[in-house]
């Protein structure tokens, strides 16, 4: 049993959870509770060439920023190291590392030719005296030097927990500036941690909810450029910028890629009446999914692409529903007190995620598909908008603060409630859409 896996015991409603295994690696799911940090040593990577020794630095660092970012890691101090790593083939002194506590040791060197950078690593479990799988390397530009160190991470992430990782992502948002009644809004992309931030359009009109295509390639989102809500395609790489659906006497908006990227739900106001549409990006008008006297909007499909989940005031207040994502009988899976909103399907299919309003305050929270389980992981004056990071362990959200001089800003939160952090972005920042790991 390798120790270092088993750290990772969940505290659960009181009891520990799950039991473990008596052959084998254990796998752990946190769905609940609180977990004590893994210590870890992520000593600076070794140099291996001379124009190699400026990223070995930032790139240990990051891989160690990414890990402890989790909650689930705590990385112990360079200043406590009993041993020194000059070579990524020296033998590992484990009394060393035992002595300080560390459970697991995270090498690597970083090389550099012309503009190519590579990295290569292992992870090693100190008490079992082995390493946690084969070495592995990886390489792209030196100007990519952090996504090198985010797939890294990813990798140690995933031998430790058995999950995917999500830190090679991106997070498109609304950047805000300006004072709260004459609020400049761009349309960004930036790193899943707020680094190298990326506008997209130019803030001289009024953008909103961006949401990402299944491969990361083109955005979604609602613009007021004619004065009117509608919604716009953009590639992500810049330019491409195109409108969808313009018809007149129409307002389009809260759009959803499906996750076969092929076609989109959203939402058209027409006439006093507010329903639900699809539409195939290949050609072909669009095809009414709803037709009551409500508001339908904020569409979100089921990984499987076969359900969606909605918002609807249909019987009176906001709340969630389910329905074929070819139309029909809608049924309704929120039944708490207070009002349900901006529904995200998880990844995993398992959980939606959702914003809800009751006695004054505003809450992020998960319930099971069928509407059981309600949990809410968050409180303010003003969260909303949950997206889920690619493995459907972590959902970032919009806090915005009150009074005249209230800004909005993105934190993220575990999916059990724990570890709730504010993402460092220069601007204030909303409506965040998480992308899917990075080709």
């Amino acid at each position: 049993m390798l120790r270092l896996l088993t750290i990772l015991a969940v505290v659960i409603a009181g009891a520990v959870s799950p039991a473990v295994a008596q052959n084998g690696p254990l796998r752990i799911t946190i769905n609940q509770g609180v977990t004590e940090p893994v210590p870890m040593a992520v000593p600076t990577f070794v140099a291996e060439t001379p124009d190699a020794a400026k990223y070995a630095e930032d790139i240990s660092r990051l891989v160690a920023a990414d890990l402890v970012n989790t909650g689930l890691f705590r990385e112990i101090p360079q200043t406590a190291f009993i041993s020194r790593v000059t070579s990524f083939d020296s033998p590992v002194q484990y009394a060393d590392w035992k002595a300080i506590n560390a459970q697991g040791l995270i090498t690597g060197a970083v090389s550099v030719s012309g503009d190519r950078i590579t990295v290569k690593f292992r992870l090693i479990d100190v008490f079992a005296e082995a390493p946690l799988g084969d070495g592995l390397q990886f390489g792209g530009t030196t100007t990519a030097w952090r996504r090198v160190a985010h797939k890294v991470a990813d990798q140690v992430y995933s031998r430790i927990t058995g999950e995917a990782g999500y830190f090679d992502s991106r997070v498109a948002f609304i950047a805000e500036t300006g004072t709260k009644g004459q609020r400049q809004k761009r349309l960004a992309v930036m790193d899943y941690d707020g680094a190298g931030v990326q506008y997209l359009t130019r803030g001289d009109s009024i953008v909103l909810a961006p949401r990402f295509s299944p491969n990361g390639d083109r955005l979604l989102y609602t613009s007021y450029d004619t004065g009117f809500p509608r919604i716009y395609v953009i590639n992500t790489a810049g330019g491409g910028v195109r409108a969808l659906d313009e018809q007149p006497g129409t307002m389009t908006f809260s759009p959803r890629f499906s996750p076969d990227g092929n076609t989109i739900l959203f939402s058209v106001a027409q006439g006093g009446n507010t329903d639900l549409y699809s539409m195939s990006l290949s050609g072909g008008g669009r095809t009414r999914l709803t037709s009551a006297p409500s508001i339908e909007t904020a569409p979100s499909f089921a990984p499987d692409g076969r359900q969606i989940v909605f918002e609807s005031d249909r019987s009176g207040s906001q709340q969630l529903y389910i329905m074929p994502v070819t139309g029909g009988e809608p049924r309704r899976i929120s039944f708490g007190p207070g009002r349900y909103s901006t529904p995200v399907w998880s990844p995993r299919g398992d959980m939606i995620a959702f914003t809800k309003q009751h006695q004054g305050r505003f809450h992020i929270g998960v319930m099971r598909v069928d509407g059981s389980g309600e949990r809410l992981l968050t409180s303010s004056f003003l969260d909303e908008g949950p997206t889920w990071s690619p493995n459907g362990r972590v959902i970032m959200f919009t806090r915005e603060t009150s009074g005249a001089s209230g800004s909005a800003a993105l934190y993220s939160v575990d999916v059990s409630g724990r570890n709730l952090r504010k993402v460092p972005v220069s601007t204030g920042a909303s409506d965040a859409s998480w992308s899917p790991l990075l080709p």
